[in-house]
């Protein structure tokens, strides 16, 4: 298996693959982070669900993808902002609206991974993850 210098956008990427494709779940390698997404992804209804399996090195994550009764997947785009080489960080004032709120951002705060609308209300910022709608 190759090495990683992204996995959250790997993650991410495999994600998005999955809901054009049609496919009903993906699994990824497991981590902390990466479950943390998964979570807000099925708070805010992006996912059916999530489920973390295997012990150890072998620990993998998967993925119930989320579509509408006509068969389109409910995720239509995922965007990564930050990256491994320019790291973007954001205000509490300064945290974005994704497509005037109908998507969510991604934070990674002192208080935990938050969404956009959460990290105002609670009025925390930090880096800035990514984007989804």
């Amino acid at each position: 298996m190759a090495v990683l210098s992204d996995p959250i956008s790997d993650f991410l990427t495999r994600l998005k693959n999955a809901s054009a494709a049609g496919n009903e779940t993906f699994t990824a390698p497991y981590s902390k982070m990466k479950e943390a997404i998964a979570g807000i992804l099925a708070d805010e209804g992006y996912v059916w669900k999530y489920e973390v399996s295997g012990e150890g090195v072998e620990k993998t994550l998967t993925v119930t993808v989320k579509y509408t009764p006509e068969g389109k997947a409910v995720l239509t785009n995922v965007k990564r902002v930050s990256k491994p080489g320019l790291r973007q960080y954001v205000g509490a004032g300064e945290v974005p609206r994704v497509l005037n709120g109908l998507g969510i951002s991604i934070l990674s705060t002192s208080k935990g991974l938050l969404t956009g609308a959460a990290a105002k209300k609670q009025n925390v910022g930090g880096e800035h993850l990514a984007n989804i709608w």
